[in-house]
């Protein structure tokens, strides 16, 4: 099957508001820059989005928290996003922050069927016994709080139970990928995109180089196309147009 559509603008056409998206990426590597920009010139608003963090450098999924899209973030690090933290603390979002990998194994249950799992990560802590702010009332108060979670004794270690995350939709990038949607991630770019792929139920993907079926060794496969509905091919430029977060050099040798 033929995944491949003719543009980003396409892929992501039938993405209503309030629709809830896993998308991949850490920090700016492995983001579906293509796809979030494409979703924003659609004008698509009141978005649900699962991710480990929401933009940096005005990149990424910051486009869509500056231009007021996103409702509600489920995620583990807010990081250096000053836009992010102020609508977090004015009441303006709604974030749910979890241990990064309580996050990852949240989407990898949701993508395997598997509703809910113990991990004692959070135990004796607010991310169990409740009370997390996950809204603000833009006065300094709680608006909406977490709830206790329940906990259960294994091996004489506290758990708690944490539920599998799926999503209507999910976008991510990868450095390969044939018209059957098997994929292949650059290094840290396969991050968290291989998880939320997993958990939505159409899963976008935008690729630096298309290949031809058989294009890709299977033993080289880090996702198979089972997951895939949609591929993108970038241009040269999309797919070479990179950020750098921080950049960090060792001093070249002086030598006499």
């Amino acid at each position: 099957m033929d995944k491949v559509v003719a543009s980003a603008a396409q892929a992501v056409a039938d993405i209503p508001d309030g629709a809830s998206l896993a998308v991949g990426g850490f920090g700016l590597s492995g983001v579906p820059t293509v796809l979030i920009e494409a979703l924003h010139d659609a004008g698509v608003t009141g978005l649900d989005v699962v991710s480990n963090n929401c933009g940096a450098m005005e990149s990424g999924l910051a486009v869509l928290l500056a231009a007021g899209r996103i409702v509600r973030v489920t995620g583990s690090y807010i990081g250096g996003n000053k836009e992010f933290a102020r609508q977090y603390l004015g009441g303006e979002i709604e974030l749910e922050l979890i241990p990064q990998g309580t996050l990852a194994e949240r989407l990898r249950a949701g993508g395997c069927g598997i509703p809910a799992f113990y991990t004692p990560a959070g135990v004796g802590t607010q991310v169990a016994d409740g009370g997390l702010p996950w809204r603000y009332d833009g006065a300094g108060g709680v608006a909406v709080a977490s709830p206790a979670k329940e906990t259960r004794e294994f091996g004489g270690t506290e758990h708690v139970l944490e539920h599998g995350i799926t999503t209507d939709f999910a976008l991510l990038r990868a450095a390969k990928g044939d018209r059957h949607g098997n994929l292949v991630f650059n290094k840290s770019s396969r991050n968290f995109n291989p998880l939320a792929a997993m958990a939505g139920r159409i899963t976008i993907a935008e690729v630096e180089e298309l290949v031809e079926p058989g294009g890709i060794d299977p033993d080289q496969v880090h996702l198979p196309g089972i997951f895939v509905q949609r591929v993108v091919a970038l241009t040269p430029e999309q797919a070479t147009d990179k950020k750098i977060e921080k950049v960090t050099a060792t001093p070249r040798e002086v030598r006499a």
